[in-house]
């Protein structure tokens, strides 16, 4: 029988499997064979032991993928090299060099990290294969062209998780950002429509449905951007995503009460941080004293229900503040006074928390004779240093609310840093463009870090 003259590098390939060619190192010194494997699973086929598995047939090349399975004929406890020891799998297939096939036995084994997704050891060669270790490619090499040729119609790798954007308006530059972010980390992701999508609530198959009736069905996980005129059904919904076990960034309850302003206040008190003195009443008749309380005028007056700086009234006198009080009252408003912190001077410091972690600080400024530091209300921004102190709290004040994402308020006060609020929807505009942070892809991290993944690289 003629031998197959070889080199310490060749290119093969394995029809079987559906690999037209992939490139091979000879290594007589290796006993076993191996290839490199992603996604493995066994699974059961005509009542035999099968496996399945992933492989990117070509070096430092992610996007080419090949599905493969193959008859099972052991699990072999296999030593590296190194002396890593690494039970494998091991399969039987036909390999191809040049015009020759035959059947050979090969271990599957992630060889990310090796020069060569493929190791032909000498059990496979026996009897066939004379090696030229001087020599390398003796039966041809494909050129990066008809590489590309030969793989163009292979599949892209998949594209990572499946993560929905549950929100209300595709064009807002936070929601676009978080969507490319997601993107560009190699993720499939969707635009959710709170408005469009509706619940079946039922024990055996709980279901969420989307405009024309489609079901969302395996979603790995998403991120709730739920404005406050939309809480209780945002909320809603992402409880029912939370029911079919999709990993939700913030939770449906951290959201409601995030929300309520008072609740949250409460929370984060009895968490022990520090916050301006607030009052809480409900009848006018307690005006006097409730402004008494808070340190008398000048003093904050809240909408509980107020958003972006909405609802907020700076009253500067006495006969002002039992105004807007009586005012709301009248309205049946559930108000909050709190005390006016003066030094501040109208400004205030956005700490952007993911995943317990500060990724952004900005110090917003109100306009000129306006006290509210809000960017939609046009308060610039600017970026600053927190402080630890400033950080810790911003930090604990998220694991108080159980949010995973928070945008955290923070005065700095004669008395030190105060806390002012905690945002579930935290807008990444005034932020990103402030400090040149990419938050949107921290926030696609965090969901990462929870499936365990692998941080890809910036």
């Amino acid at each position: 029988m003629n031998k197959v003259v070889v080199g310490s590098e060749e290119w093969c390939s394995f029809p079987e499997l559906g690999i037209p060619t992939i490139k091979a190192r000879v290594d007589s010194g290796a006993k076993t064979s191996a290839l490199h494997a992603i996604n493995i699973a066994p699974f059961i086929k005509n009542e035999s032991n099968w496996v399945k598995f992933d492989i990117n047939p070509i070096q430092n090349n992610s996007k080419t993928i090949i599905h493969c399975e193959a008859p099972l004929v052991d699990k072999r406890i296999v030593k590296s090299s190194s002396g890593f020891r690494e039970q494998r799998y091991v399969i039987q297939t036909n390999l191809k060099i040049g015009d020759t096939i035959w059947p050979i036995e090969m271990t599957l084994t992630n060889r990310d990290t090796m020069g060569f997704r493929m190791l032909l050891g000498r059990e496979a060669m026996s009897g066939r294969i004379l090696v030229d270790p001087e020599q390398r490619f003796l039966l041809g090499q494909p050129t990066t062209d008809s590489l590309k040729e030969i793989y163009k119609n292979s599949e892209k790798a998949p594209s990572g998780l499946r993560i929905g954007l549950l929100a209300s308006n595709p064009e807002l530059y936070s929601n676009k950002r978080i969507m490319e972010a997601g993107e560009m980390r190699g993720h499939e992701m969707h635009f959710l429509n709170i408005k469009e999508c509706y619940i079946k609530l039922d024990a055996k198959t709980p279901e969420i449905h989307y405009r024309g009736g489609k079901i969302l069905n395996q979603f790995d996980a998403i991120i709730p951007r739920i404005r406050p005129s939309i809480t209780f059904y945002g909320c809603a919904l992402t409880r029912q995503f939370e029911a079919l076990k999709v990993f939700c960034l913030n939770s449906a309850t951290a959201i409601t009460q995030s929300r309520d302003k008072l609740y949250s206040l409460q929370l984060l008190l009895n968490s022990g941080i520090d916050i301006p003195t607030t009052g809480f009443a409900n009848s006018p008749l307690d005006t006097d004293d409730l402004i008494k309380m808070v340190g008398g005028s000048p003093l904050i007056i809240k909408l509980l229900e107020g958003t972006q700086g909405k609802g907020v009234v700076l009253a500067e006198t006495k006969k002002a503040a039992e105004s807007v009080i009586n005012a709301f009252k009248s309205l049946n408003a559930n108000i909050l006074v709190q005390e006016f912190i003066k030094e501040a001077n109208g400004k205030d410091l956005r700490l952007f928390v993911v995943d317990g972690k500060v990724v952004a600080t900005i110090q917003r400024e109100a306009m000129p004779g306006e006290f509210r530091a809000n960017i939609h209300l046009g308060g610039t921004a600017s970026i600053i240093k927190a402080t630890p102190e400033e950080k810790k709290i911003a930090i604990k004040a998220a694991k108080a609310m159980d949010l995973k994402v928070a945008g955290v308020d923070i005065i700095r006060s004669s008395k030190g840093p105060l806390l002012l609020e905690v945002n579930s929807s935290p807008g990444l505009e005034g932020i990103e463009t402030a400090t040149n942070k990419d938050i949107a892809g921290e926030m696609i991290k965090a969901i990462e870090k929870n499936f365990k993944m692998e941080t890809i690289k910036n």
